[in-house]
């Protein structure tokens, strides 16, 4: 019994974080929680169908990376081009959105269409398009691989980094022939900062607006973090054999069901324990959001940010082998990313809120230590003192608190 419960322990901090973005501020039941039926929300109407019943067109592609995973990306033309039937190349600004983790593009079409980014940016001339990372059920194709295989699962946002940004990235820049502005939310900040601090995609990237920066991770005071402190999460992959980390198959439907059975543990109320108290969420917005999400990743990508917490630096995925980390570094512990290495001349728009245990101020704060050498008219921070993780996505005033700000930063670049 002490067994099982030790292992139980260690498991927790993988746990708490998958079910962070299933909670609601709303009592439903866990049935409501863990839907069975996985299939039906993966193949409900998909982004385009959702922007199109708002009278706006959307227009999807297919990307490959360069380790052979297919993602689609989703295109909204800005608005004054809509009625015309056709897509211009050159005349607006591309502007790319970047989900977070457990989450994908429809993230930003959740709250109604005059409150929700992707539609504010098109009305206000830009060429929005959206990405969906591997994994997640627009972008699950792979070249030689399929999502039942586990070397499908073998990544964490390491190769969203150096893939998939760049991928996508590449992509629309090609297609536009123009620069692009960057918006990310969450782990969609990460892997920007990451491909910027290496000098990577900034000669095609414009601008870049980060809500709720996540880089340092050691500073976080949610129930995830002090208990991830002190464990050692790793075991999922080997005790479960679970390297897709889905929140609706069976597996881990039903491990997250018993956690949620431990005494103290009240899976209710865990959304705010590890988001932070979100001010702003209505009962419509989180009903879609319950109807899309979560999303799959990789348990991979889970350990990868359990290390972070715990080290309290970034650095790449830790093999926790110094053969593993030879074999793919060249040097037994893994490299790090610097962040003051991010191109001093690169206009960043920054904006966090004082209620986000997650995205926590002090670990805010080391990363503008980290950029204390930035130009001065290059770095814009904005700060909301009652937001918390998901209001920057959700929020039913985030157009006038965080939209608004983005938009006029963008036309400053311009």
């Amino acid at each position: 019994m002490a067994a099982a419960a030790a292992v139980v322990w260690r498991m927790l901090p993988l746990l708490i974080l998958s079910l962070a973005l299933l909670i609601t501020i709303t009592n439903r039941r866990r049935s409501e929680l863990f839907p069975a039926n996985y299939a039906t929300l993966a193949t409900t109407d998909g982004l385009c169908s959702t922007v199109e019943a708002h009278g706006y067109q959307c227009q999807e592609y297919n990307v490959t990376t360069g380790d052979g995973y297919v993602l689609r990306v989703h295109r909204i033309p800005a608005a004054g081009l809509r009625d015309q039937g056709q897509f211009s190349s050159k005349t607006n600004q591309p502007v790319l959105l970047q989900h977070g983790i457990l989450m994908d593009g429809m993230s930003w079409l959740l709250a109604p269409p005059q409150q929700s980014l992707a539609i504010i940016l098109a009305e206000n001339g830009f060429d929005v398009w959206i990405a969906n990372s591997r994994g997640t059920r627009w972008s699950r194709g792979h070249t030689s691989l399929s999502p039942d295989q586990p070397e499908y699962w073998a990544w964490s946002w390491d190769q969203l980094a150096q893939y998939d940004l760049p991928t996508v990235v590449n992509f629309v820049h090609e297609v536009t022939g123009q620069k692009l502005h960057y918006v990310g939310h969450s782990l969609g900040t990460l892997i920007a900062l990451a491909s910027f601090s290496e000098h990577k995609l900034v000669e095609k990237v414009r601008s870049a607006a980060l809500l709720c920066p996540i880089a340092y991770l050691g500073h976080i005071t949610t129930i995830l973090g002090q208990v991830a402190a002190n464990s050692f999460i790793g075991e999922m992959t080997g005790w479960l054999g679970v390297v897709e980390f889905n929140p609706k198959i069976e597996a881990v439907d039903n491990f997250i069901k018993a956690i949620c059975r431990q005494p103290g543990i009240d899976c209710y109320d865990l959304m705010p324990a590890f988001t932070g108290k979100n001010c702003c969420l209505n009962a419509s917005t989180v009903e879609l959001f319950l109807q899309n999400e979560p999303q799959p990743t990789s348990t991979r990508n889970f350990v990868h940010l359990a290390q972070m917490i715990r080290g309290g630096d970034i650095t790449m995925y830790d093999y926790s082998s110094v053969n593993e980390n030879m074999k793919h570094y060249g040097q037994k512990e893994p490299p790090a990313y610097n962040m003051s290495n991010i191109p001093s001349d690169l206009p960043l728009f920054l904006i966090y809120g004082g209620q986000d245990v997650l995205s926590d101020i002090f670990d805010l704060h080391l990363l503008l230590d980290s950029l204390k050498f930035h130009q001065k008219d290059k770095l814009t921070v904005h700060y909301i003192h009652n937001y918390a993780h998901v209001d920057f996505i959700m929020g039913i005033n985030a157009k006038q608190l965080v939209y608004d700000h983005v938009v006029a930063f963008f036309m400053r670049q311009q």
